[in-house]
């Protein structure tokens, strides 16, 4: 599609420095999405083989809640699980990754359990034991989840960016800077055509 502009060498020179750097813009965003694409892939890699482990570590936990559930009379298991002296120390920091600005999560968790164990079944201890271990890496989850999520979407916006000045913008800048270029040309051949025929005149008389 030829842009709207007129023919002449002013806008020429304008279009061609607007096409040089349309290529370079084009050039370095498409290292960034190939860049993105490379992250994205080892994060998607890294948050499936997270939530894989998690998800079977957390069924194991849960069928021994469970378990301890139907063996355990119902005040004996809310007594345990009303008060405990476990504590969560969650902090939280961002850093930039391809222009973007990311969370990242550190969890610990520290304590011991509150009730006594000789009122409940082992099931119980090894289902809260599972758990409590399983948090700090149901946080790192979330996190390489969010982080894939925002990759994702960065990388959406830099594809249709490299596309719009692969496809449209920069042949469009071509057509034109050509367009021009032919206008010129048909310019300079019409003045020299009528210089020509003014010479001839001259000559004559």
């Amino acid at each position: 599609m030829i842009l709207r502009v007129n023919p002449n060498r002013m806008e020429l020179l304008r279009l061609r420095r607007r096409l040089q750097l349309a290529r370079r813009g084009h050039k370095l965003l498409k290292d960034k999405q190939e860049e993105l694409m490379r992250q994205f892939m080892a994060l998607v890699v890294e948050a499936k083989r997270t939530r894989e482990d998690v998800d079977r570590e957390l069924e194991i936990a849960m069928h021994s809640f469970f378990s301890a559930r139907l063996d355990s009379f119902q005040p004996e298991m809310e007594e345990a699980l009303a008060f405990t002296n476990k504590k969560i120390d969650l902090k939280s920091r961002i850093e930039p990754i391809m222009n973007l600005r990311v969370p990242y999560f550190d969890c610990a968790v520290t304590g011991e359990f509150a009730y006594g164990f000789l009122d409940t079944d082992g099931d119980l201890d090894r289902a809260l034991s599972m758990l409590s271990d399983l948090l700090p890496r149901m946080v790192r989850m979330a996190q390489l989840e969010k982080h894939v999520s925002m990759l994702a979407a960065e990388l959406e916006r830099t594809r249709r960016r490299v596309n719009a000045l692969e496809h449209i913008l920069i042949p469009s800048l071509q057509e034109t800077i050509k367009y021009i270029s032919t206008k010129l040309s048909e310019l300079e051949r019409g003045n020299l055509t009528r210089l020509m025929k003014v010479k001839e005149i001259v000559r004559k008389h």
